[in-house]
């Protein structure tokens, strides 16, 4: 198998060092840039090719299939930035990553943290010598109801993290884990919008799923609600997130993921001009925080990240049972 991987950032050579010397029989060639029609032909020759979450249009895909190009890798769990259905159509096939569920529910729980402490808040205070109390009392998670919205490998360890705090926690899901019924309640949805004082996401990206936190959702739910998203960005509807803070409806929101955010994120800005409208609304309201989405960041899910993908393609090559694949039935 003959990989090509785009979009290497620097903690990923290493594991990517690391596979090309396990595999001496096959080979492995990366770049830090990302794909686009200008460097394409960086990966004629090769069988597959190595993505994050970045924009792949169809020009890209066929010039690819021209190429030889058989299998595409995102080095990420979602992959609703890839165009599966045209690549059925040509006849590519794809993998998703796993790692860790603890990077991500972890993550998740100290957003719930700060978003009730109202840290970002006390800290910008801080930083200007206001050591004032007036606007900063918070809300103690231990006392809150938490309500859980997807309990797959991520939202099932928040639960069971969560557990610890005391805190009750409802959970709405496709399937019920008798395990999490010793730590949380199984519930519709619209009982845990109205009951829960946080809400956390933790499902997939897609259709399905667009935009199930709307206008509709919001209303139904407590006032001063905490809403948190580790999950996809097409989860929420901005507009409606923009529009329940205005009102105060929504009582903080921490968001590490939205829905406009492609082509924005991993990259220095800094002397950038940034024509994202959502982005800089959110980020006027003092109660929102927005984390460019790095819940997944840790040393141990790059290292599975880049694992479990090369490992993924090179199951096609083996013919073995390829859990990576993209539309395999679990």
């Amino acid at each position: 198998m003959k990989i090509f991987a785009y979009s290497v950032r620097e903690d990923e050579e290493k594991y990517f060092d690391r596979f090309i010397a396990e595999h001496p029989g096959d080979h492995c060639s990366y770049v830090s840039e990302y794909p686009t029609m200008d460097n394409l032909e960086l990966a004629r020759g090769f069988d597959a090719v190595s993505i994050i979450t970045n924009v792949i249009t169809t020009e890209m895909y066929d010039r690819w299939y021209e190429m030889g190009i058989r299998y595409i890798a995102t080095r990420s769990v979602g992959y609703d930035h890839l165009d599966v259905v045209h690549m059925k159509k040509l006849g590519m096939r794809g993998v998703h990553a796993s790692y860790s569920p603890n990077a991500v529910a972890n993550f998740t729980i100290m957003l719930m943290l700060m978003a009730c402490r109202k840290v970002t808040f006390i800290l910008d205070k801080a930083k200007v010598q206001d050591f004032s109390l007036p606007g900063k009392i918070g809300k103690e998670i231990s006392l809150s109801t938490v309500g859980i919205i997807g309990a797959g490998q991520i939202g099932a360890t928040v639960v069971k993290h969560l557990s610890g705090f005391g805190c009750r926690i409802l959970v709405h899901s496709n399937h019920e884990s008798e395990e999490l019924k010793q730590y949380a309640e199984f519930v519709d949805l619209d009982t845990l919008y109205k009951e829960s004082d946080i809400i956390s996401l933790h499902v997939p990206g897609n259709e399905k799923n667009r935009h199930l936190i709307d206008s509709a959702a919001i209303a139904s739910m407590k006032d001063d609600v905490i809403l948190i998203n580790t999950a996809r960005g097409m989860v929420i509807d901005s507009e409606a997130l923009i529009a329940g803070l205005e009102s105060g409806k929504i009582g903080a929101a921490a968001i590490d993921t939205f829905e406009e955010e492609m082509g924005l994120y991993y990259k220095n800005l800094e002397r950038e001009r940034i024509v994202n409208r959502t982005r800089a609304i959110l980020g006027t309201f003092p109660n929102v925080i927005l984390t460019p989405h790095m819940a997944f960041y840790t040393e141990q899910s790059s290292s599975d990240m880049v694992g479990t993908t090369n490992e993924g393609l090179l199951a096609f090559e083996s013919g073995a049972e390829n859990l990576a694949e993209i539309g395999y039935e679990r």
